[in-house]
């Protein structure tokens, strides 16, 4: 028979490595969407598949995370910190696969488009700094699962901010003086669209943080489902 403070020791040692391979997963994310990027603004065919790759790799992920969760919470009879810290795993793991999979959606709509380029010129730098600001909230995302640090997780609610600012910027590209034909607009709003849900979605990896952290479920600004 496994002695109690031997199996808490083992329980402890297994939270741990689900927190580790929740790290592991938004930062596969981080690439995920840079890689996109790539694919979409410089017409690369290896990021394409290579983000593909990631999408898959997230969603192996997630699936040996809701494994290893639901065993903890079956042999175990975890309580407070460490039944948030299992119930939270399984929203962030499902946040990180959603993020791999929207990161896809931007490749595959460049790779639809190829060899012609998937947005015009002039819209570039938007999408540039659409890729700059989901990659630092995904970031700090990974960094707060890391740290434990419930501060830091609400500040990324400015970043998440900023990209819908971004958003907001790339609408108004479409209807001033838009000459590229209702296709070509349909597949920029989208693609937008699809860098907006990637931020919600890590925005709502930090807010599962302050959750583990402080009880607390933050409500304001909650990324949308999707």
């Amino acid at each position: 028979m496994i002695q109690p403070e031997v199996g808490r020791l083992e329980f402890a040692s297994d939270l741990r490595m689900v927190r580790a391979s929740l790290v592991t997963m938004t930062k596969t994310a981080s690439k995920a969407i840079r890689a996109a990027t790539t694919a979409l603004l410089d017409l690369d065919q290896e990021a394409v598949r290579m983000t593909a790759s990631l999408e898959q790799e997230l969603e192996d992920d997630m699936v040996e995370i809701e494994r290893r969760t639901h065993h903890l919470l079956a042999r175990q009879q975890p309580v407070a910190g460490d039944l948030r810290m299992l119930v939270s795993a399984l929203k962030i793991s499902a946040d990180c696969r959603r993020m791999g999979a929207l990161a896809n959606h931007i490749s595959t709509a460049a790779s639809r488009c190829y060899p012609a380029p998937a947005i015009p010129d002039e819209l570039s730098e938007i999408f540039r700094r659409m890729d700059d600001v989901a990659s630092r909230i995904a970031d700090g995302a990974r960094i707060t699962l890391t740290t434990s640090d419930a501060l830091d997780a609400a500040r990324l609610e400015i970043d998440d901010d900023a990209m819908d600012g971004l958003l907001r910027t790339l609408f108004r590209a479409l209807v001033d003086n838009w000459s590229h034909g209702v296709e070509a607009a349909v597949n920029v709003a989208l693609i937008g669209r699809y860098y907006e849900r990637f931020a919600d979605h890590a925005v709502g990896i930090a807010q599962s943080v302050i959750f583990i952290e402080t009880a607390m479920r933050p409500h304001v600004g909650a990324p949308h489902v999707g």
